[in-house]
């Protein structure tokens, strides 16, 4: 291509050349089209002085993009084959020293890992992880003040949904602790390979600014204690808070307690609750030392869904 991105020909022969097939295992759905990849480097609004988080850089599609629009790129690639060969991919169609690999799970991944430290990720997440990749590296890289992801297009609907919505749950309110997400647009299956059978959908997402985030409602709050409140509300969906929550406080009226002073309806769902509410649930239990006490169901549900 004449940008070097890969397009059709250069990804097949590129596979062919390494032996490498997809594999449902690793969520692999190889881009094969620059313009998605331009678009995609485009929606992510990097400046020259980025330094991107790519996880999944597969055979390099979004990587060779992401180089030539950031300072730096971290990929993040648990296949060694593909972790292996990304480098070389790169350096015959940019500049390579813009890039550090890592052959790694970007679930298990620390901050210490990244010199410069990430300031976006931006990234085609394999469907199987996308929620807890996300998740995860959120919570443990700070520097990041927001990204771009392609995943499943019902995972990014869930990602961006509101209060209110029928696919509103743990994932939509656990990214909004961490800032603010929208819906970016729809990817065809076309433009992968091998074809998935649903449609991807690009969610952006920018982070809460820390001065903001210490004068605002989830302020002195744990996350971790606001997290149990979510998953132990989301458990089981159609229960109302008192009794959603009753295993997680210690009892249904425990759980009475808490919701009445943090302001919220003991007959609520939560599907009806902003994260300000499941922070202000948290908190509430907190002075009046009730919570912790996470059921066997809540604690599946932050396995699938976190």
């Amino acid at each position: 291509m004449a940008d070097g991105l890969l397009g059709p020909a250069e990804i097949r022969e590129l596979a062919g050349r390494l032996g490498v097939a997809p594999t449902k295992k690793l969520g692999q759905n190889f881009v094969h089209d620059p313009n998605t990849v331009r678009r995609i480097v485009a929606a992510a609004g990097l400046t020259a002085d980025d330094v991107v988080l790519e996880v999944g850089p597969g055979l390099g599609s979004l990587t060779l993009g992401l180089v030539g629009a950031a300072a730096h790129v971290h990929a993040v690639e648990i296949d060694p084959v593909l972790a292996a060969a990304l480098p070389a991919t790169v350096a015959e169609r940019a500049d390579a020293t813009k890039l550090t690999v890592h052959p790694a799970d970007a679930l298990k991944v620390r901050a210490g890992l990244f010199t410069p430290p990430p300031t976006m990720l931006v990234a085609n997440l394999p469907y199987n992880v996308a929620v807890p990749v996300v998740l995860h590296l959120l919570s443990v890289l700070p520097t990041l003040r927001g990204g771009l992801v392609m995943v499943q297009k019902e995972v990014a609907d869930r990602l961006v949904a509101g209060p209110g919505t029928k696919v509103y749950g743990v994932p939509s309110v656990k990214l909004a602790w961490y800032g603010d997400a929208r819906a970016a647009g729809r990817v065809p299956p076309a433009v992968f390979w091998p074809v998935p059978n649903v449609d991807s959908g690009l969610v952006a997402f920018t982070r809460r600014d820390p001065a903001e985030a210490a004068a605002g409602p989830l302020a002195g709050v744990p996350r971790a204690t606001v997290f149990q409140v979510i998953d132990a509300a989301f458990a089981q969906r159609r229960k109302t808070l008192r009794a959603a929550l009753s295993g997680w406080a210690g009892g249904a009226d425990h759980a009475e307690k808490v919701l009445v002073a943090a302001g919220v309806s003991p007959q609520a769902r939560g599907e009806a609750l902003s994260v300000a509410q499941f922070a202000a649930i948290a908190g509430a239990a907190i002075e009046l030392g009730y919570g912790g006490r996470l059921s066997a169901s809540g604690r599946q549900h932050e396995e699938v869904d976190s």
